[in-house]
């Protein structure tokens, strides 16, 4: 798990002052020597025969840490650079959303009877009956502390926080099975049992303008939509849930047509239809049926 606000809110660590004359020789020698590694190589050789570095017994140890921090601060520029693309492709969906649902709103406003808004109201009343609601435009929830939106890979969380809250106020401790996030000094906002486990090392949380606390969980089973963040909390109805066209074009043929297959089995259930599994199986006994006329068949039934 990474904070990826650390690296926005904490300063680099000193580094020697190099000049631009300095720079300049250096990238000389680099192009000179043939890549990154002859360079090096050299450098450590002329450290070697013109210094005392390497009589240090600490200098390995010295070395290798300036290249972990170097590698950890690319790790964290790559992470941050994927966290900025989910965001702006999550804000440009929501918005496409509510484009839609506005432009379908004014289309039939004036049409509706008002038995059909009383008639809609209870409908919505019976969908969330049982702690079963019906997703928001992101596939999850907007409940009262957090909001909660999903994709097959992952499910993104977002936490209204005082404007003004750093990193370092957060209290988040998360396990494959286990979320709890807060402030320090207060009650935890989430505390619970994950609905599905998670990939504890590609999960990330960030503070966003001072006023949001971003999650990213990354799921352990990524062919599956989820009910809820925690167990116990009111739940999505997955048989309203769908995934992005552009996301869907995007997966490989195999992972397409399993996604496929899941959508299609969810409007099945939904008109009280057999699913995909169970119309293979009625159409696998019929064709026995005709094969075999001289058995009798009357107490069979299909699946």
């Amino acid at each position: 798990m990474a904070i990826i606000s650390d690296f926005k809110e904490e300063e680099a660590p000193q580094q020697a002052a190099a000049g631009p004359g300095v720079e300049e020789a250096l990238v000389a020698a680099l192009e000179r020597s043939g890549g990154a590694l002859p360079f090096l190589q050299a450098a450590i050789d002329v450290a070697h025969r013109r210094s005392g570095l390497f009589r240090d017994p600490s200098a390995v140890s010295k070395v290798t840490a300036m290249a972990a921090a170097v590698r950890a601060q690319v790790e964290a520029e790559q992470r941050a650079a994927r966290e900025a693309k989910r965001k702006a492709e999550e804000a440009e969906r929501k918005a496409a959303a509510e484009a839609q649902r506005a432009a379908a709103e004014a289309a039939t406003v004036e049409e509706k009877p008002e038995s059909s808004v009383e008639k809609d109201s209870m409908e919505v009343d019976r969908k969330e009956e049982g702690n079963v609601r019906q997703p928001n435009a992101g596939n999850g929830l907007d409940l009262e502390k957090y909001s909660w939106t999903q994709q097959l890979p992952e499910v993104n969380i977002t936490i209204p926080v005082p404007q003004g809250t750093k990193s370092r106020f957060v209290v988040f401790d998360i396990k494959k099975d286990h979320l709890k996030v807060g402030l320090k000094g207060q009650p935890p906002i989430i505390d619970g049992e994950l609905y599905k486990p998670v990939k504890v090392d590609d999960c990330f949380w960030s503070i966003e303008d001072g006023k949001t606390l971003s999650i990213l969980l990354t799921k352990h089973n990524q062919m599956e939509w989820w009910k809820s963040v925690i167990k116990g909390d009111p739940e999505v109805d997955t048989q309203k849930v769908e995934p992005e066209s552009s996301k869907l074009a995007d997966l490989d043929p195999e992972t397409r047509q399993t996604v496929e297959k899941m959508m299609f089995d969810q409007r099945q259930k939904q008109m009280g239809l057999p699913t995909s599994d169970e119309m293979q199986k009625q159409e696998i006994l019929k064709k026995f049926m005709s094969e075999h006329p001289e058995m009798d068949f009357s107490r069979a039934k299909l699946a």
